[in-house]
């Protein structure tokens, strides 16, 4: 299945931080971390289980306000400390156990004037015609998601660690 035409495929997003990019860092790779940031507002991630290591296995479960808890699976293909990550993740899992929805997930962590500059790049790979409405969804959902992850290292970095 492919994605359709004038949907959206691709989202870059790109964000300045105060905190350093270890940190940065940190909150993508750390599973206690991620799990206070993944997903829209009024998302909860009950479950973040990370294999940061090329090859490593992600899985995430994002709870929505309606109770609804949408499995994400994944794996790492690339993992430079701090610098870069590249995964990619499977969403809408049908009866089978198949993905109706991936993406590959480009993080770069970019030092920037003793700031950390993120460079988030998602590609919708594949797409069933059942979700392509979603995709719509898919830059506010990480501009939130981005906000929060901002919101959390603010708590850290004040609260000394």
């Amino acid at each position: 299945m492919s994605v359709k035409d004038d949907s959206v495929q691709e989202v870059t997003i790109i964000r300045i931080y105060d905190e350093p990019r270890e940190l940065v860092f940190q909150a993508w790779t750390n599973p206690e971390l991620l799990a206070r940031w993944w997903g829209p507002d009024d998302f909860i991630t009950p479950v973040c289980e990370l294999d940061v290591r090329p090859g490593g296995n992600i899985l995430i479960h994002m709870q929505g306000p309606d109770g609804i808890v949408m499995p994400v699976r994944g794996k790492y293909h690339e993992v430079v400390e701090p610098e870069r990550l590249v995964f990619t993740t499977g969403v809408f899992f049908n009866e089978e156990g198949i993905a109706q929805v991936e993406e590959r997930k480009t993080v770069e962590f970019i030092e920037h004037r003793n700031r950390t500059k993120l460079v988030l790049h998602v590609k919708v790979t594949k797409c069933g015609p059942a979700f392509l409405e979603a995709l719509n969804g898919m830059e506010p959902g990480w501009d939130q998601s981005l906000t929060r992850m901002e919101k959390e290292m603010r708590k850290l970095s004040s609260s000394g660690g």
